[in-house]
């Protein structure tokens, strides 16, 4: 009898082609991202930089704007990537000693005789600088960090505004760790048992050591970006999730920061006020099974980002196109409004890292694990300000507490506490900078104590004031207790 042969079934083949597609789809991505972020940078040039100006590319791949081709340059952007030592970010290695980068890990394909420790990650930035400022170029310069699943270029209508009245011309957006296009090592934190010196309501307590050591993967980060970059002292702002890190950042490293400015940050109130399970109870049953599933995915820590990773990518863009156009009508400009889309998704499809973070830092109703109204009046840094914006889903109240509870200090006779404002953005939410971006990066130069820079017309946001109350803010998410009001001046 005459036996057929099979064509042998090759292993190795099949895996080698599924990690080459994969490898084509990250590529792919990244370059998409790139693509985005470019064209968000025009958007800044040609639209938001209060100059009349025009687009001109430069070899080296910076674009400068220009009045007419013959003029002196008005502003300067430049996208770079700075290498920081693995060493220096707490995050568990390897078996070879290492944390590979899962963006950029296989294209730096080590040899055998290479120590593996000796790696690099990459913080991905942009910096800005004006050849208009005319003020002090010796002010620190302004360093900004994004919120949770967004990206340096978020701050895209507001980099060359604040170039020119303030911080010495220079302002850098930064994607952190694990975010945009910096590396994006797998987020498994090196817990280590530590104290520190901050006082809840009822007593000094150890901080929860896997929430610490998850801050100080991006604390530790950014300050081996700012050593790189010779930065002696900085006026550091961060939004939503940036502003919680910020806040970490000062209470290690307050001889680095002139000022800190926090942009409708996440984890501040404390939600021993809000009976949130109480309102829950009087949810409707198909609400509460909805609030039910989610605390248990987010428990196990599953992303909003991990859970559009799980869609086709039609359906998954068509999800972030629908978030941009409900959460920012702002943007009226099509083009505008579909590279925000590219940049958002493609951030969002990218390898998990820095998102891993969440449920170490914040509870599933966005309050803090360790609240930042009880931090911030420890801090050794001289001045804080708070803006939201008018519509924020974030709670003003918990701005106005923390700077109540420095007040009451520093009347007190602590003039080593912290100065306090709380500032409100008119026609805007969570996203104000890019809402109300010109009302927004007036409220950032009053933070800088830069207020008479500002022209006569300029638009100047609510300033909180402790006894004067208004309806200025829209009820916060969960609501205030009864006693508390959030009260505003002009």
């Amino acid at each position: 009898s005459t036996f057929m042969k099979t064509p042998a079934f090759n292993m190795t083949s099949l895996v080698s082609s599924l990690f080459n597609s994969k490898k084509a789809v990250l590529s792919s991505r990244i370059e998409s991202m790139k693509s985005a972020e470019s064209a968000l940078m025009t958007f800044a040039m040609n639209r938001f930089s209060d100059v009349d100006i025009m687009l001109h590319p430069h070899p080296d791949g910076s674009v400068s704007n220009q009045k007419d081709a013959d003029s002196t340059a008005t502003h300067t952007l430049r996208i770079f990537d700075t290498k920081i030592p693995q060493s220096a970010v707490p995050l568990k290695k390897g078996r070879n000693g290492s944390t590979e980068c899962q963006v950029y890990g296989h294209e730096r394909k080590k040899k055998r005789n290479e120590k593996a420790a000796d790696d690099d990650f990459v913080i991905h930035g942009i910096e800005v600088t004006s050849h208009i400022h005319q003020e002090d170029k010796t002010e620190a310069p302004l360093v900004l960090l994004h919120g949770y699943m967004n990206g340096a270029l978020y701050f895209y209508r507001n980099l060359l505004g604040l170039s020119n009245q303030c911080f010495g011309g220079t302002v850098y957006a930064l994607d952190m760790l694990g975010w945009g296009l910096s590396s994006r090592p797998r987020f498994e934190t090196t817990v280590e048992k530590k104290k520190r010196g901050f006082t809840k309501k009822k007593s000094e307590e150890a901080v929860n050591d896997e929430t610490y050591a998850a801050e100080q993967v991006f604390v530790e980060s950014l300050e081996e970006w700012r050593k790189a970059h010779k930065i002696d002292k900085m006026v550091l702002g961060g939004h939503s999730m940036g502003g919680y890190l910020s806040v970490a950042y000062s209470e290690k490293y307050p001889e680095r920061v002139e000022r800190l400015i926090l942009l409708s940050p996440a984890g501040v109130p404390d939600d021993q006020k809000v009976d949130v399970e109480g309102r829950l109870k009087e949810a409707s049953m198909s609400y509460r099974v909805v609030i039910g599933l989610v605390r248990k995915l987010y428990d196990k820590g599953v992303t909003p980002a991990a859970f559009l990773r799980t869609l086709p990518e039609r359906r998954g863009r068509t999800m972030v196109e629908n978030y941009i156009e409900r959460r920012l009508p702002a943007i009226t400009c099509p083009d505008e409004r579909k590279n925000l889309s590219e940049y958002l998704y493609t951030n969002a499809a990218l390898p998990g890292s820095g998102e891993d973070c969440l449920n170490k830092l914040l509870k599933p109703t966005a309050f803090g694990i360790n609240p930042l109204v009880y931090r911030i009046p420890s801090l050794k840094v001289k001045h804080v300000s708070f803006i939201y914006g008018q519509n924020d889903w974030m709670d003003p109240s918990a701005g106005v507490q923390a700077k109540e509870l420095c007040d009451m200090r520093r009347i007190e006779g602590n003039d080593d506490i912290p100065e306090v404002q709380v500032y409100g953005v008119r026609d805007a939410g969570h996203l104000l900078m890019l809402e109300n971006w010109k009302e927004f990066n007036n409220a950032v130069i009053m933070s800088a104590g830069k207020e008479h820079r500002l022209p006569r017309h300029a638009s100047k946001p609510f300033k909180v004031a402790e006894s004067l109350s208004s309806n200025f803010f829209s009820p916060p998410r969960w609501g205030n207790s009864k006693e508390e009001e959030v009260s505003v001046s002009s």
